[in-house]
C-alpha cells in the first residue's frame, strides 16, 4: 500500500471545498482512496467558534455532543468525554490545534459531504472504482499518543469479513472483521501529520481486501460499522457511568 499526501494553502473558513480538490487532487487513477482530513471540512462548512465569543468551553461541548459525562466526571485533564457522532471521543471533537484563535467544530452532514467529494472526483477524472475518507485524530484507552479514525466514507464496502473463512489450520472464523475505513484513517494521519505539515490531503493506493461499490453507502451499510453502547465490548465500563444527553442529540 502507498500513501502520497498533498500540501496545500492554509485552508481559510468558508472556502470552497470542491474547489480545493479540484486545485491540489492530481487526476486519479482507479482504485485509489483520498483521505481528506475533516477539520479542512468544518473549515470549508464554515463551523468554527472564535475562543473569545466563549466564555465556558464547557458549555460548547454539551452543545456539540450526543452526550457528555457530568462535570464531577471529568478525567484527569480536565476535558470532558463525550459521545459525538456515535463515537466516543474527548470534548466533542472540538479542535484548537492549528485554528488560530478558533474553536473547530465537528462537520455536519459528514456522509452527504462524503458523497459530495466522490460524486464530483468520479466525474471529473472519469473513473469507477474511488473511495473517500474522512479522518480525524482520536486516542485509545490506556495508549498514549493519537491514531486515525474514520468519521465517514463513500465508495467502497466499510468492514472485510473472516467470518466462515479458515484460520491457518482450517477452523473457521466466527467474528472476525477488518475495520476498513479506521485501519485506512490511522495510516493516513500517520502521513498527514498533527503539526505544522499543512497536508490535510492523502491519496492510498494499492490497498488490500477493498471491495469497492458504484453508489453512496446504504443505511444497513452505515449501520454496519456502529456497535450499540449496550452490545459494545467495553459497555460493563460505559455503563457504569451516567450519560448526560447533549443538545447534538435533538
Amino acid at each position: 500500500m502507498q500513501i502520497q499526501v498533498i500540501k496545500t494553502h492554509p485552508i481559510q473558513i468558508n472556502e470552497s471545498l470542491i474547489d480545493i480538490l479540484d486545485a491540489y487532487v492530481p487526476p486519479l487513477k482507479e482504485g485509489t482512496i483520498l483521505g481528506v482530513t475533516s477539520k479542512i471540512v468544518s473549515l470549508c462548512q464554515g463551523r468554527v467558534v472564535g475562543q473569545e465569543e466563549i466564555v465556558d468551553k464547557d458549555t460548547l461541548i454539551q452543545q456539540e455532543s450526543d452526550a457528555y459525562l457530568s462535570e464531577n466526571k471529568k478525567n484527569p485533564y480536565g476535558i470532558y468525554l463525550t459521545i459525538t457522532n456515535d463515537i466516543l471521543i474527548p470534548s466533542a471533537g472540538i479542535d484548537e490545534s492549528n485554528g488560530n484563535g478558533l474553536y473547530i467544530l465537528y462537520p455536519k452532514d459528514i456522509q452527504d459531504t462524503a458523497a459530495l467529494m466522490w460524486e464530483s472526483l468520479r466525474k471529473r477524472d472519469k473513473i469507477e472504482n474511488l473511495g473517500i475518507i474522512i479522518t480525524d485524530s482520536h486516542t485509545t484507552p490506556l495508549r498514549r499518543g493519537v491514531t486515525g479514525i474514520s468519521l465517514g466514507w463513500c465508495g467502497f464496502e466499510p468492514l472485510y469479513s473472516y467470518i466462515g473463512k479458515p484460520d491457518i489450520y482450517g477452523k473457521d472464523l466466527r467474528v472476525a472483521q477488518i475495520n476498513n475505513l479506521d485501519a485506512l484513517a490511522a495510516a493516513a494521519v500517520l502521513m498527514m501529520g498533527e503539526g505544522a505539515e499543512q497536508t490535510p490531503l492523502a491519496l492510498i493506493t494499492g490497498t488490500p481486501r477493498i471491495q469497492f461499490l458504484s453508489r453512496p453507502p446504504s443505511a444497513e451499510e452505515l449501520k454496519s460499522v456502529k456497535i450499540p453502547l449496550e452490545e459494545d465490548l467495553y459497555a460493563p465500563l460505559l455503563q457504569s457511568v451516567t450519560w448526560v444527553k447533549g443538545r447534538g442529540a435533538e
